[in-house]
């Protein structure tokens, strides 16, 4: 994983158990190299160069006697044993016995899970893998480097951001395939191409970028999306135009020095191996009983992910493969946060149940946040377990809310019955996340979300009530979509109106607005912000195409689109009464159209007024109208002439919304809200007035610090 010291004699001859993985010796000029496997009967070190990657240059059968501490694998090579070679993996023999959990197979070539970068040779096969037999010169391999982590962080500046934190979840390749994108055309789907946007980040007001996985997948298994993981510790090949490391962390460097934090999709849940049949590259040659969950009485996979098989991430190889790699991107890498796919896989016992009270890695994993100052962003369920909220053990962790997600869509699609849970997500879930005194929870712990990569994208969502996945061959579906999109009364684009087109319009501008308003961690999907399409298609994570590369022509058509987004995402930077550490509390007041709000079953109306002043901010009056008819609403705090109207999701732009600062007064307390629309109203308070009055210039914080 580094480099090592000089060590004592026994290891300078015998090789050590730790670190796992191939590591540099430089005192001694060797390499030190250890493998875990409880199961193996025989391990052989192979060692290759690139110009022959089928026959080894030098091989090492390893003595248990010799070469073994517990259940560790190691020997140490010198530099002059190598003969030139620069790859290295293993041949491992054991029982062959599915029905107990073993696969051992010695034809196999197996790739170290904790080699740090990976080599695929000219003649790499999936196929080759996933059949009986021989896959020399077909499998991965890993690379040897004397310090693969030398990087230049001098002049490194770290961003952190609170309450103007806005989460972008955007894919590496599909951001900037298209000729469109205004990239370089050889930096187009990689991480120097993403440097090349961040401008348009900048712009549009993004503080935080989400990335899909880009953890090495095989290239080979047709996953566009990158769930299906090949090595945690190696950036993506396909997604570097040049060295994939040192690409990485120029990226990294590029957005902390524009103030934006970069965060990782993980997925330790599962691997590419998949399920019966997969391939065997690495975990399930090496010791398949340890890595992977298997029932007791066939060996069959437990498939808790859905992707054939699930990690056993309470076995101590598993947890420290995890903490490795968490280690290796925070530390070595300087990634900000780690959003953990299906993460109540983390929170599986050894013997496949629950364990929610004390589970060891989700524990390890927040300590470890807690020393790297990251962030943890929790999917809190799998196929078999939702543990959304309170029920999720990991205290300090934010959480992807799904039930944010399906209350603002049902709600703004118009449904009956949902003022309540309108509410609630506005006010920051606290059913979920409660607000003590027993258990205390911070409404920026529910990440809230319309729209993420699994699921319609928010134009889609608008304009189809049908899923279109042809494309896939089939009709596949996460779940969350089913009676939660409206077309607004027209399947697709083909055909449609003028009005229709109008309304669609004006309800994303409602789903973001509402995201904006609401109390908590906000996060949407790229290309959202000037309506994006994938043409219905609601499971894409197969289609790298077209589908699913962003049109950067509709920027320029959706103009209007982006500003809202902008607009709206400024408004909510500029009142952190709106995105506090605590929930608003004695700060609210919750209204309905004249009075009190109406909870009925018909009601699709709510107003509420937010008190800014605790915080030397704004107050606002927010009406909401998911009607299909016109509303008046009469403002029940404060007088007419101290309200101004900044935005109003029913007029064109740019009367839409008001740039920061700007606003059009009111006339009257009686307002009219138009159908499916929503108003936002802004007082200054006397002490937000006799502050702008006295530092007519004053700055925001700077969020950055040096680390």
């Amino acid at each position: 994983m580094g480099p090592l010291r000089a060590t004592d004699e026994w290891q300078r001859v015998e090789g050590a158990p730790w670190p796992l993985g191939a590591s540099w010796v430089e005192l001694e000029k060797a390499y030190n190299f250890a493998l875990y496997s409880r199961n193996a009967t025989s391990v052989t070190l192979l060692l290759y160069t690139e110009r022959d990657p089928v026959c080894p240059v030098h091989h090492r059968v390893l003595d248990p006697i010799l070469n073994k501490t517990g259940l560790i694998w190691h020997c140490r090579i010198p530099e002059e044993e190598l003969r030139g070679a620069t790859l290295y993996a293993y041949r491992i023999d054991g029982p062959y016995d599915p029905s107990n959990g073993h696969r051992f197979d010695a034809r196999k070539v197996l790739l170290d899970p904790f080699a740090i970068s990976v080599y695929f040779p000219p003649q790499y096969s999936r196929s080759s893998a996933s059949r009986p037999g021989s896959t020399d010169g077909m499998a991965p391999l890993g690379r040897l480097s004397r310090d693969p982590m030398s990087f230049d962080w001098s002049g490194h500046c770290r961003p952190r951001h609170t309450h103007d934190l806005i989460v972008y979840e955007l894919h590496v390749k599909g951001f900037t395939a298209r000729p469109n994108s205004g990239v370089s055309p050889e930096k187009r789907g990689t991480f120097a191409g993403l440097m090349e946007k961040i401008p348009y980040l900048q712009e549009l007001g993004i503080t935080v970028v989400e990335l899909l996985p880009v953890h090495q997948f095989d290239p080979q298994e047709g996953n566009y999306w990158g769930y299906m993981t090949l090595n945690f510790f190696s950036p993506h090949h396909d997604y570097a135009s040049g060295d994939p490391y040192r690409e990485f962390c120029t990226m990294v460097k590029a957005f902390h020095t524009a103030g934006i934090e970069v965060w990782l999709d993980v997925v330790y849940n599962h691997t590419s191996e998949a399920g019966d049949g997969g391939p065997t590259y690495s975990y399930r040659g090496i010791d398949n009983k340890s890595y992977y969950f298997t029932r007791q009485d066939t060996g069959e996979y437990i498939n808790d992910t859905g992707c054939g098989n699930t990690l056993n991430c309470a076995h101590p190889i598993v947890r420290a493969l995890v903490l490795s790699s968490l280690q290796h991107w925070a530390g070595k890498m300087h990634v900000d946060g780690f959003r953990f796919d299906l993460a109540s896989i983390f929170a599986r016992a050894l013997d496949g149940s629950m364990n929610t009270l004390d589970p060891p890695l989700i524990g390890e994993i927040g300590l470890l946040g807690y020393l790297r100052d990251v962030r943890l962003v929790a999917e809190a369920w799998d196929i078999g377990s939702y543990l959304l909220g309170r029920s999720f053990p990991g205290l300090t962790w934010r959480q992807w809310n799904g039930k944010f997600r399906d209350d603002i869509r049902a709600f703004v699609k118009g449904d009956a019955g949902m003022i309540g849970a309108l509410m609630q997500r506005l006010y920051g879930s606290d059913d979920l996340f409660p607000d003590g005194p027993v258990e205390v929870y911070r409404p920026y712990q529910s990440v809230n979300f319309i729209t993420a990569h699994d699921g319609f994208c928010l134009y889609d969502l608008v304009a189809y009530n049908q899923k279109h996945n042809e494309a896939n061959g089939h009709n596949n579906t996460d779940g969350t979509d089913d009676n939660l999109s409206w077309n607004c009364g027209w399947e697709g684009d083909s055909g449609a109106s003028r009005e229709v087109m109008a309304l669609r319009k004006q309800q994303i501008k409602n789903f973001f607005c509402l995201l904006m308003l609401a109390n908590g961690t906000p996060m949407f999907c790229a290309g959202d912000e000037f309506m994006n399409t994938q043409q219905g298609n609601n499971n894409p994570y197969n289609q790298d195409n077209e589908i699913t590369w962003l049109d950067w022509d509709l920027l320029e058509h959706n103009r209007d689109m982006f500003r809202f987004f902008r607009c709206m995402i400024a408004f909510r930077k500029a009142h952190p009464s709106i995105g506090r550490g605590r929930y608003w509390r004695e700060d609210v007041q919750w209204y309905g159209t004249t009075g009190r709000v109406d909870f009925s079953s018909d009601s699709r109306s709510l107003a509420y007024f937010l008190r800014g002043e605790r915080l030397e901010n704004s107050d606002l009056y927010v009406m909401i109208n998911a009607h299909w008819e016109d509303l008046v609403f009469t403002i029940r705090e404060g007088r007419a002439d101290q309200w101004r109207r900044v935005v109003d999701t029913s007029l064109s732009s740019p009367d839409d919304i008001a740039e920061t600062g700007k606003g059009h007064p009111l006339s009257s307390l009686r307002h009219l809200v138009k159908a499916r629309s929503i108003v936002v109203l802004e007082r200054l308070n006397s002490v937000r007035s006799r502050r702008r009055a006295a530092h007519p210039q004053t700055k925001g914080p700077d969020v950055r610090r040096h680390v």
